[in-house]
Parts: C-alpha cells; structure tokens; sequence
C-alpha cells in the first residue's frame, strides 16, 4: 500500500516520505479500514518534529483521526461490517501505524460508524477536537445558563467546543485573532466573539458578564493565557487546559484563595466509560446535522510535507486533512 512515513525526527521537509510498504492485515478483534482521509492535529507535527518525544518506532506512519470503509475483519469481528464507512480514534497512539495511508488496521471499537451524510474529509475531523472538546465541556458541571470563556474559538477543538457548550445550553464568549476567524467561531453558534488582537479581553468580559466573570475557561495555551485567570474567572469557576506551549506560571494565589479548579486533559488517556460517552454525543450530532467540522484545507497523500507545514505554521483556521484516495 501507499503510505506517509518517518524514519527520523525533524522538519517535514527533511523526514516525511512516501511510498510503498506492506498492507496490514487484522487480527483477531480488529477491522481494516480502507482510508478515504486522514486529519492531522497539532500533536502529529510535534510527535514527528521531536517536541514531545523521540520517534518511538524504527517507522512511523503518522495521524490518529482517519475516515473510510472497513473492507476486512478479524476473526471474532461481524462480517456485517464490511463496507461500513467509519471514522478512527487513536489509530497511531502506543502504536506504528496511523492514517496517513490507504490502510489501517485498530481495534473494531476504534472504528466509528459514519453516517451516510457526511463526507469523508468531516469524519476524519472529529477524533482528537471533537472528543478533546466534548470532554472539556464535560468537565464543567450543569453547563446550562453558564459562561464559557473559549479561547481559540476558530480552531479545531474550540470550533466543537462551541458546539458543546451551546449544546448544554450554555452562553459562550469565543476569542479569535481575526474577523475571519470571528466569523467561524459564530457560525459555530458563539455568543460573543472577542477579537483578542484588536480588544483587551478583560474588559470585553467584564462588560459581556456584568463584571461577575465567566465560570469556565476552555484553553488551548494555558502558558499565554494564566495572567488573564484573576480578571475573566469568577470564585469557584473551572479552568479546562487542553494544550500548553511551555511552561506556565499560574496566578496560584488566586486559584486557591477562590476556590478555582485547575483540570489538565488528554484526549488519549481519556477513560473508556467517559469515551464511550462521548462518542455517543459526537454521533448523535453527526446523524443529525447538528454538529459542523471546519474542514479548512486539503492536501493529496504526496503532498504531506506541505499539509504538515500548514499546520505547523498555526495560520489555519480549522482542520487540515489528507485526501487518501
């Protein structure tokens, strides 16, 4: 088969190939999926740039969040599933082969029905934002009637987030870089958008909460976000960080003298009862077209190092997706 792959760490210019290298088979418990797309996070551009780790394997095929057929299964998987189109969940976490490939091959829970209505390119959009963003909602007990502060509002995981927070009928202010971005995060169903570049948040809250403060922060940078904890957070409010691009100092006598919550997460280790949960929601919204992916560029299979780039460049506004075949 066809495939991305690297064998050292570095720039994808230096590291990223493409080429042939044998198609898996499933074993027993497991399906193969025929990919029709494969949607690369900010984690697939740091694990292959060597920020978060040394390679694990002598090869990576890189990406976690795939779409496709199941077109073969393993032994103790229902024949009934092949030809169902499917979406993937960590398909290349503890493991050497990902998405970006015209086969994977994972445990059958890890393939998720997709419905006939949406595109491949959308379903290879939801695995790690649209569960990272589902579980950070979930943190935030009773969202009904509730303030969410949710910066990045345009990016992958606030975009769904949005979604989530308006889902649990709470009111949500969305912090952008642009009117563009702005839009999006609109679209998404924000309440108030506060163009972060252009207006000081502080007092945009202050004004949009009545100077009470929001009672949860979703963060995707908690190193350049911490200081704005004491002027946007009320007592007792919740601080959901997904993403961090160093180390952060917290404002900590804040945090305990009003009784904040710190709830750091990772869409891999999520616990499976908490998963299951949450695919469940992420389906029933997908079937019903209540839920939107922002599928903001595509790129061929052979043209990775560009769709990596793009990524890694942080420029664009949504999902970056392979097109497999």
């Amino acid at each position: 088969m066809r495939a991305a792959y690297y064998e050292n760490i570095g720039p994808a210019a230096e590291v990223l190939r493409v080429g042939d290298v044998e198609t898996p088979t499933p074993m027993a418990g497991e399906v193969r999926v025929r990919l029709k797309a494969s949607g690369i996070n900010p984690s697939d551009v740091k694990s292959r740039s060597g920020v978060i780790r040394r390679i694990p394997y002598p090869r990576v095929i890189p990406h976690s969040d795939g779409a496709g057929e199941i077109d073969m299964v393993g032994e103790g998987v229902s024949p009934a599933r092949i030809g169902e189109r499917v979406w993937t969940w960590n398909a290349q976490w503890k493991r050497p082969n990902g998405t970006a490939a015209e086969y994977v091959v994972l445990p059958e829970i890890q393939a998720v029905r997709l419905p006939a209505n949406a595109s491949f390119e959308a379903g290879a959009s939801l695995g790690i934002p649209a569960l990272t963003a589902w579980e950070a909602i979930d943190f935030v007990a009773a969202p009904e009637g509730k303030f969410f502060l949710i910066h990045a509002g345009a990016g992958a995981v606030g975009h769904y987030a949005i979604q989530f927070a308006k889902r649990g009928k709470g009111k949500v202010i969305a912090t952008v870089s642009s009117a563009v971005k702005g839009k999006i995060a609109q679209t998404a169903g924000a309440d108030f958008i506060v163009d972060y570049k252009a207006e000081n948040v502080a007092e945009r809250v202050a004004a949009i909460t009545g100077n009470s403060g929001v009672d949860a922060v979703i963060d995707v940078n908690i190193t350049a976000n911490a200081p704005l904890l004491p002027a946007v957070l009320k007592p007792g409010g919740d601080v959901i960080i997904y993403g961090t691009d160093a180390e952060a100092r917290i404002p900590s006598t804040f945090c305990l003298v009003n009784d904040i919550r710190l709830q750091f997460l990772l869409v891999y280790q999520m616990k499976l009862p908490q998963r299951l949960r949450a695919i469940a929601a992420v389906a029933e919204m997908f079937e019903q077209n209540q839920l939107i992916s922002n599928v903001a560029l595509t790129f061929p299979l052979d043209d990775i190092v560009s769709a990596h780039e793009a990524v890694e460049q942080g420029k664009v506004a949504g999902k970056v997706v392979l097109k497999i075949s």
